[in-house]
């Protein structure tokens, strides 16, 4: 029986996987209960690895590094894929206001910390160590330890010490902070989820669908491409309805325009109603009307699906004119865009065909619609985009007055490269498209990897530096934790009206926090929460590094 038992407090590769593998499936397991409703959910795998490096089943420090860095890597990286699509119009959407209030969470995580340590004389040095692990930021504590080293030529415990102690109710209190602002607002996610869904369907969506009745006489005579270049607008005409002759027929750039006609448009919220006048007046039917007045037509949606249409622009298939169809609208990543002639196609997209059905299975050949095709891995831009994201991260930039230069790090890196991969790879003829199913695996087992580490890691001697007088760490770091979360979670819903999803992944994200994330991301519908994440998560990124080696600067003064 000895080797059974040293599988469990031996070494060797076998011991490390078996440990790992325990740690997470007892944690998983455990994240199922439920008390009133609420489970801390997969961070339970944070505590049970605490619990079994405690009892003895410790494993090799250096592996144990690498298994961390290496899922949390894989864990930022998916959810940069994810929403790098959505991420540029998110920022431009809401991206300041989201920012400016993580770094008010930022500013005053650091003010409760200084305060702390003023009122109670507890060493400045320590609460920088304190800080980093309320707010779950190692990359902090690492330039918080070298400016001390740089400054004095030693090292202090007491930073890693109060890091290590303050982390695992960090992690905690970050979630409550999260449950706090539910129950404090009473908030309920069906009604949080239905106010999202209006949202988009009000402000969101990138088009609109119109009929208008051709009036203005400047136009008469006039085809659509010629309308096209005088309104400054971008929009498709779907379908003509020719009244003089009472006759639908698909639009082209060359169909001509004459008094009266009803034109089926597809267009962009802001411009319509500009379009609307130009052209002439609104009439009210809508998409089901066109189709009940000629069968011929039917409107597909299909799915791109050959690599070599990649990056493609739209206007180069010359679909309209060599198959009579018309592509009226793009989907992507749950978001409508117009199908311009230089909208750019990406390999899961799926367009919406109008025309005969036959011409409309032709269509379909060509740009695929194959399912089977979609379920084959592109492994290439994830391990690709590790390579540059690791290099990213590992940049070092200086700035003045500060001793030591700034990094990304390895979950800053390949989070923003992961973002620029999954927007502008297809450009490059990169395909990066991944099924939600296999975003998903890579991202929980890369959460799940990151938190076992990280408890079998802090097990040790964590009784024994609380019981020695470190539990004051620990309320330390619980105050520093939850008060700025809550002080500026109350102000993003109370002042900025912010809907309760944002929310999750502001106080995730300016934490730099990813069990909160994950968290969050358990309880929504949507990844509204991975979106505001990934949106302060750089700048957050920064700042707390900056602020770990100024707050040092200041204790060595």
């Amino acid at each position: 029986m000895e080797w059974f038992c040293n599988l469990f407090i031996g070494e060797g590769i076998s011991h490390t996987i078996l440990i790992l593998a325990l740690v997470i499936a007892m944690g998983i397991l455990l994240g199922r209960i439920k008390i009133a409703g609420i489970s801390l959910g997969i961070t339970w795998i944070l505590f049970v690895g605490i619990f079994a490096s405690h009892i003895g089943m410790t494993v090799d420090a250096h592996t144990l590094h690498f298994v961390k860095e290496f899922g949390l890597i894989l864990f930022v990286y998916s959810v940069g894929m994810q929403v790098g699509p959505g991420f540029f119009s998110s920022f431009k959407k809401g991206g300041v206001t989201l920012n400016l209030l993580a770094t008010g969470i930022v500013l005053l995580g650091v003010l409760t910390a200084y305060l702390i340590h003023v009122i109670t004389g507890e060493s400045l040095v320590t609460m920088i160590g304190v800080l980093s692990g309320a707010v779950t930021n190692t990359p902090g504590l690492g330039a918080a330890q070298q400016a001390y080293a740089d400054a004095t030529g030693t090292s202090d415990p007491n930073i890693a010490l109060g890091y290590a102690v303050a982390y695992p109710l960090g992690v905690v209190g970050i979630i409550m902070s999260i449950i706090m602002m539910r129950v404090f607002f009473n908030i309920k996610f069906d009604k949080e989820t239905d106010d999202v869904a209006k949202k988009n369907k009000e402000s969101e969506d990138n088009v609109e669908l119109a009929t208008i009745v051709v009036k203005n006489p400047a136009l008469f005579g006039k085809t659509i491409d010629g309308i096209s270049k005088l309104v400054g607008r971008k929009f498709i005409v779907s379908r003509i309805c020719h009244t003089a002759v009472h006759q639908i027929e698909m639009a082209g750039n060359n169909t001509v325009l004459a008094e009266d006609d009803k034109i089926f448009v597809v267009a962009a919220p802001e411009d319509l109603e500009a379009i609307i006048a130009f052209i002439g007046v609104k009439f009210d039917m809508d998409q089901h009307k066109w189709e009940e007045l000629n069968g011929k037509y039917i409107s597909r949606r299909i799915m791109l699906t050959k690599p070599a249409l990649n990056g493609k622009r739209l206007g180069s298939l010359e679909i309209r004119q060599n198959y009579g169809v018309t592509i009226t609208r793009v989907n992507r990543a749950g978001v409508d865009l117009i199908a311009t002639p230089d909208l750019m196609l990406q390999m899961g997209d799926r367009v919406t065909v109008v025309g005969d059905e036959v011409r409309i299975n032709q269509v379909s050949s060509i740009l695929g619609n194959s399912m089977k095709r979609l379920r084959e891995p592109n492994l290439i831009p994830i391990f690709f985009g590790i390579v540059v994201g690791v290099i990213l991260g590992s940049i070092p930039f200086t700035f003045p007055g500060i001793p030591q230069p700034v990094k990304l790090g390895l979950a800053g890196g390949p989070l923003i490269i992961a973002i620029l991969v999954s927007k502008f790879g297809p450009k490059y003829k990169l395909v990066t498209y991944t099924t939600f199913s296999a975003n998903m695996m890579l991202r929980e087992i890369g959460i799940s990897l990151f938190l076992a580490a990280v408890g079998l890691g802090a097990g040790e001697g964590f009784v024994e530096t609380i019981a020695n007088g470190g539990y004051m760490w620990v309320l330390y770091g619980f105050i520093i934790t939850v008060l700025p979360l809550f002080i500026i979670g109350t102000i993003g819903r109370l002042v900025y009206k912010m809907n309760y999803f944002t929310l999750m992944g502001l106080i995730a994200g300016s934490t730099t926090d990813p069990p909160a994330l994950a968290y969050s991301n358990a309880y929504s519908e949507n990844n509204i929460p991975s979106v505001a994440y990934a949106t302060v998560y750089p700048l957050t990124m920064f700042l707390r590094v900056l602020t770990a080696q100024v707050m040092m600067l200041i204790a060595l003064g």
